[in-house]
């Protein structure tokens, strides 16, 4: 969308300042050691405002694909430390209680505004005096929130090191509710995730900003009503146990429905053992086979509790309808009857009568694409440039004097 950045032009490096000149914007990321939701969000942050740099404790060229390459990315002072540096990079989980030392000491000088992209630490980046601080909020940061005791006992297993890392887990707390509190405007990526940071937070956000999806690539082909009773089942996603492949596995094996699992995980293992003849592991999927996989698919099966869920919003997009638990992200991106079908329990059985009830359904391929509209790229950029437009024009004024 060149017309809408031509509105907020960046440029990075010092000069004086006058009326006529673009703003200066920093955007912070937590990590770049891999290449998921958050860094695709990242990404079109990177189109709005291409002159900017990213702060970001790590980066990981090959982890996050290449898709950084041509960035300037400017990594903490953990990240450059002899040996360790590395080490901490590929083990990250490890060394939780040095990051927030680390955030805080990017330094922010010359900027004129800061726009960070948070599941855990950047939303506590700490911007010169007067300087805006907008963060788009994934999620508060779940493992001290929601996964402390799996964390702490996967992570930190023996009882002496399980003490320390739970008093650590306390101090993190403390500085994570902190740190929520720092940033001049706080975006959440979903109602759900609104929610939560009203809860854990005390904080209200100042709006809801859904994350954008790629609904030119990720569209509708042929017309008509689709049968719910032909073609397979499809899951998509990384193979961790919060994700509920379980329950898929089980229901699609009890009915002798197809089902294709795309995606790799240390959960594969177990989940195999699980399945029955009907259901197959397609592993790596390349992302651009995923829209014809999605395309082809009768219904996307969504069990799990997630932030927002890019794979329900791109498979709404490609027309599939989507069987998804009545819980978290889901609730913004499926209509029932209209893109999809919910179900109220992560039981199997629950699941399984609803794949039942879903075959009896028949869903209009072109009516399902559109209700994914309202997560396009297109869509994302003029929200988020319209919630910009205040803390810009304030830098804006300061800057000029």
């Amino acid at each position: 969308m060149p017309a809408a950045r031509a509105h907020v032009p960046v440029i990075t490096e010092p000069r004086p300042r006058d009326r006529n000149l673009p703003l200066r914007i920093a955007i912070a990321h937590d990590f770049l050691v891999q290449y998921g939701g958050a860094e695709r969000v990242l990404e079109v942050l990177c189109e709005m405002f291409p002159r900017s740099p990213i702060f970001s404790l790590f980066y990981d060229e090959g982890r996050t694909r290449g898709r950084f390459r041509s960035k300037d990315v400017r990594t903490s002072f953990l990240s450059r430390l002899p040996v360790a540096g590395k080490r901490i990079g590929n083990h990250h989980h490890l060394f939780f209680w040095s990051f927030p030392g680390a955030v805080e000491r990017f330094d922010f000088s010359g900027f004129d505004l800061v726009l960070s992209s948070s599941a855990s630490y950047s939303k506590g980046v700490v911007p010169p005096p007067h300087v805006p601080h907008v963060c788009y909020c994934y999620t508060p940061t779940r493992y001290l929130w929601e996964d402390v005791t799996k964390y702490v006992n996967g992570f930190l297993a023996s009882p002496p090191v399980t003490a320390v890392g739970e008093a650590l887990f306390r101090v993190m707390r403390r500085w994570d509710r902190k740190a929520a509190l720092r940033p001049t405007t706080l975006l959440a990526v979903s109602t759900h995730i609104a929610g939560r940071i009203r809860e854990i937070y005390g904080r209200q956000p100042d709006a809801v900003v859904f994350p954008p999806v790629d609904t030119e690539t990720y569209c509708v082909n042929g017309t008509g009503a689709r049968s719910t009773l032909d073609g397979y089942f499809l899951m998509v996603g990384r193979l961790l146990p919060y994700k509920r492949f379980d329950l898929g596995i089980e229901a699609c094996t009890r009915l002798g429905l197809p089902l294709k699992i795309a995606g790799v995980g240390r959960e594969r293992k177990r989940l195999q053992r699980l399945a029955g003849p009907t259901v197959e592991f397609l592993g790596w999927v390349e992302e651009t086979q995923l829209p014809r996989l999605y395309r082809e698919a009768r219904g996307l099966i969504f069990p799990q509790v997630e932030d927002f869920g890019l794979v329900a919003a791109e498979a709404v997009a490609c027309g599939t309808p989507v069987i998804a638990y009545r819980a978290g992200g889901a609730l913004d991106i499926v209509q029932e009857g209209v893109n999809g079908v919910f179900f109220d329990r992560q039981e199997t059985d629950t699941l399984a009568a609803a794949l039942t009830a879903f075959n009896f359904r028949r869903f209009d391929p072109r009516r399902v694409s559109a209700t994914a509209q309202r997560f396009s790229k297109a869509r994302f950029q003029q929200e988020m440039l319209r919630v910009l437009g205040s803390p810009v024009g304030a830098a804006r004024s300061r800057a000029i004097g």
